[in-house]
């Protein structure tokens, strides 16, 4: 009886939970579905303040495609997002199991200071970066470009994996070193393949920042045969300047690759996080 009116008391405050959710879904979704539908329509449907198109038309589709090549920009972010992502996932998980494993001196503190990257903002190190590729010759070249991006993330990426690499038990190390395991066998057959879900959370983050980095990408490339296609985006604003459903054309291409996997893989990262942070 006591469980029954229990329940009944916390109906009211599910409800509202509920409704608060509902409300914050639909304003995080609504600017998005306006977007989406606003690519659809005329320029006069555009106008008359119509939320849902009469008719979807890709007009806005076709025009943005004339007029800029931005499946060239595509495709310079796939290879750039893809490349970076593999060269930041590979590095440092391997420097986050030697923090996780070896503990020489100040470890920890190198470990902290690294982190301390997290709480830099990208401006401040934009002329240091700049200078430094620059001086190395891969300013307005892919190279160049990947190395930079390649280097972002470092903080998170390192603190993931060096979470979940902690959660593991030594004496599965300690095994494959009876067996005759060496420290690059364990590591790549023994160990890797245990912290799989922290690897793609960390491939996940790192390819959604990459895909929708601008600062580094404005700032180092001029070339259209390198630039990314969030950097392309600033051209339409002027190209477009009374054309708005071309300019939403032109982000619903940028922006659906980073929802459709957020949407696909949103529960891996939220639950390896939460998995990474309890070991940690």
């Amino acid at each position: 009886m006591g469980q029954r009116h229990k329940k009944a008391y916390n109906i009211p405050g599910q409800v509202f939970t509920y409704l608060v959710l509902a409300l914050a879904v639909t304003i995080a979704l609504l600017p998005i579905l306006w977007v989406f539908l606003s690519s659809f329509k005329t320029n006069a449907e555009f106008f008359s303040g119509r939320f849902f198109p009469s008719k979807f038309s890709l007009i806005g589709y076709r025009a943005a495609l004339k007029t800029a090549p931005i499946i060239k920009y595509f495709f310079n972010s796939v290879i750039t997002a893809t490349i970076s992502m593999i060269l930041n996932v590979n590095m440092v998980t391997m420097a986050a199991y030697i923090f996780a494993r070896a503990k020489f001196k100040l470890s920890n503190t190198l470990y902290y200071i690294i982190m301390l990257a997290m709480v830099l903002p990208a401006t401040a190190m934009m002329l240091p970066v700049y200078l430094q590729v620059s001086r190395i010759g891969l300013l307005n070249t892919r190279p160049g470009l990947i190395l930079v991006y390649s280097c972002l993330g470092m903080p998170l990426t390192l603190m993931i994996m060096r979470s979940f690499f902690t959660g593991i038990p030594r004496e599965m190390e300690e095994s494959a070193a009876v067996d005759g395991a060496d420290f690059i066998r364990t590591y790549f057959q023994v160990v890797l393949p245990l912290v799989k879900p922290g690897l793609a959370t960390c491939m996940i983050l790192r390819f959604l920042d990459y895909w929708n980095e601008f600062t580094y990408a404005l700032l180092l490339t001029t070339s259209p045969d390198i630039r990314t296609l969030p950097l392309s985006l600033g051209y339409f604003v002027s190209a477009f300047s009374f054309n708005y459903t071309a300019l939403f054309a032109a982000i619903a291409i940028a922006a659906l690759p980073s929802l459709l996997i957020f949407a696909l893989f949103s529960e891996q990262v939220v639950s390896s996080m939460t998995i990474g942070s309890v070991k940690g």
